[in-house]
């Protein structure tokens, strides 16, 4: 004997059988036809389900109209009103269309890049002028994907259960096992991080996830801990946040890398990058670059995350100074031109 169908699907057979009815369903054709309610083992339990569905569906705002028959006043039937069930056309100016292909790029992921992409194309192909030029270029979100160790994180974190993996540290390149109760997972300065209490150290702490090395192993049960208080979790926050800042001196397209120009500070006086910099303007080769860009001030704090991102803005972002960063730019352009694997940052 077949199982039961679940009653979430039979909800989903009905409004799949209302909505495409020519006129109207009577009760009994609903029994027949709809699968789900053949499983009702008498007369007035079909109808104690019915009633029940048609109440749950009108609750979440479905129209299900009651038809009688034009002859009879006790021939009644059923169906879904389909102007006001029917979402309204929609219209998608280029500028809106631009914010949702941010949205879709955010997710870098293989997992999700499908979904994302089958959408975005959807809904270009209703918005209105989708050859228009993109009102957002430049303004792509840098997340990197999370890899591997994103989702047993996030389950860990839900479950409050202790993880175990190995982290190569950003500074040393040490590279060593952590056991780690976590708190939080969050995107920040282009990737993933998560948040949270090392038992070894018995301090709070920060990983980027894309440090972490080989499979994230559950440590212990669930419930093992209780989440931190606001004042604990906001402190964690506000120490990972902090370090000490620097400001990159950039040569920058006109109308390229919006969001680093977003960033950008302008010091008392504008910018001078001759006398605070020690950047050399007679030098033919810098003043060839700053021929045709605008020379902006970004803050950072990590010199190995902040040379990823201005790497990936390629020939648009050019860096003028501090020496180290501007080397740390050179260097992974080279890599990339010369296809080879990074070694493990220091930044």
């Amino acid at each position: 004997m077949p199982d039961p169908i679940h009653p979430a699907e039979r909800l989903l057979n009905l409004v799949i059988a209302l909505v495409n009815t020519s006129a109207r369903m009577t009760k009994d054709q609903i029994r027949t036809s709809v699968a789900g309610y053949g499983d009702a083992p008498s007369d007035d339990a079909f109808e104690r389900m019915f009633e029940r569905d048609k109440d749950t569906l009108r609750d979440l705002g479905i129209p299900v109209l009651t038809v009688t028959g034009a002859g009879h006043g006790d021939d009644i039937g059923y169906r879904i009103d389909q102007e006001a069930y029917a979402l309204p056309a929609i219209d998608l100016t280029a500028a809106e269309l631009g914010v949702l292909s941010l949205a879709s790029q955010f997710w870098q992921d293989q997992s999700v890049r499908t979904d994302t992409t089958r959408a975005l194309t959807k809904l270009r192909a209703v918005g209105t002028d989708p050859e228009a030029a993109d009102l957002v270029a430049g303004l792509t979100p840098r997340v990197r994907a999370a890899g591997g160790a994103f989702g047993p994180l996030l389950d860990a974190v839900q479950a409050r259960q202790a993880v175990t993996f190995t982290y190569r540290a950003a500074n040393t390149g040490e590279v060593r096992e952590r056991t780690v109760e976590p708190w939080r997972l969050l995107a920040r300065r282009g990737g993933w991080f998560l948040v949270g209490h090392d038992r070894e150290r018995g301090a709070a702490r920060s990983y980027r996830l894309s440090r972490i090395e080989g499979r994230v192993r559950p440590t212990g049960p669930a419930g093992a801990f209780d989440e931190p208080d606001p004042v604990t979790l906001e402190a964690a926050m506000r120490s990972w946040r902090a370090g000490e800042q620097h400001v990159a001196v950039l040569a920058v397209r006109p109308e390229r890398a919006e969001a680093l120009r977003a960033r950008a500070i302008v010091p008392d006086g504008g910018v001078d990058v001759r006398v605070e910099d020690g950047v050399d303007l007679g030098d033919p080769a810098v003043a060839t670059v700053l021929a045709d860009r605008d020379v902006v001030r970004v803050p950072y704090t990590s010199r190995g995350e902040f040379a990823e991102d201005v790497v990936g803005y390629g020939d648009a972002v050019v860096v003028l100074a501090p020496a180290d960063l501007r080397d740390r730019v050179v260097r992974l352009l080279r890599v990339a031109a010369a296809l080879e694997v990074p070694r493990s940052s220091d930044g």
